[in-house]
């Protein structure tokens, strides 16, 4: 069987394992999560050889190159080898400020919780 020369850029998503299912790929692209070369991609471009596929999942961007377009869903291994994946490492958890949470269910913070706020952040 021959391998096809394109594959819509939501299958390709979900044939990859970036997303669960198909109907989570073609609600991400949607919702404007999809990029390919830069330009926002709906749900059936197609995708080739060459391209690079952004999908903004959970916070965080992933890079893909395109290798090989597959539109099944495939073994891991086949999959892993249809993307390169470009993503650079998340930042060290001591980098990242740490955001002070108050207890759920306790209001609004005070005038004097408020004061004790901003002179944390500096202001």
């Amino acid at each position: 069987m021959a391998e096809p020369d394109a594959a819509r850029v939501d299958a390709w998503l979900w044939a990859v394992r970036v997303c669960k299912t198909r109907s989570a790929a073609t609600a991400a692209c949607r919702a404007g999560h999809v990029r390919v070369n830069g330009e926002r991609a709906k749900a059936a471009q197609p995708v080739r050889p060459g391209d690079e596929v952004r999908v903004r999942l959970h916070g965080f961007d992933r890079i893909l190159i395109v290798r090989r377009p597959i539109v099944k869903r495939v073994s891991a291994e086949l999959a892993a080898a249809a993307a390169d994946d470009r993503t650079p490492a998340p930042p060290p958890r001591e980098a990242v400020a740490s955001v002070p949470l108050r207890d759920r269910g306790t209001g609004r913070p005070t005038k004097r919780e408020r004061r004790d706020l901003d002179r944390l952040r500096g202001r």
